[in-house]
């Protein structure tokens, strides 16, 4: 009865204003949670998905149980891999489990 219309336009513009900056934290956590952990996370899926396409005969690998052996078999149709682990013994595993390919590195001998 005594608040004039000028005033209560104000009041409703103002209340606009608190629900954007109320969400505006919530926003920020998002953006840093997606730079942070989402996209390095993806990235990394990625490669992995890469590496495990591009396994031929005679890669060096190491499963996710920790076995080191070198790739004798790949079949593309199928999720398995023939890795030799000794000699003359053959496991296949699945192509998923096989976390990483061991690249030989040249020896950094300085002779003087």
């Amino acid at each position: 009865m005594f608040i004039s219309p000028a005033y209560a336009q104000d009041a409703a513009a103002a209340g606009a204003g608190a629900v954007v900056m109320q969400l505006l934290p919530l926003l920020l956590i998002f953006v840093v949670f997606y730079f942070l952990l989402i996209r390095p996370q993806q990235k990394k899926m990625k490669e992995h998905r890469s590496m495990l396409a591009a396994l031929k005969r005679g890669d060096k690998v190491v499963t996710a149980g920790g076995i080191v052996g070198e790739v004798k078999k790949v079949n593309e149709t199928s999720d398995v891999v023939e890795v030799e682990i000794a000699p003359n013994i053959r496991v296949e595993v699945v192509r998923g489990t096989i976390a990483s390919v061991v690249r030989p590195e040249a020896a950094n001998d300085v002779k003087v």
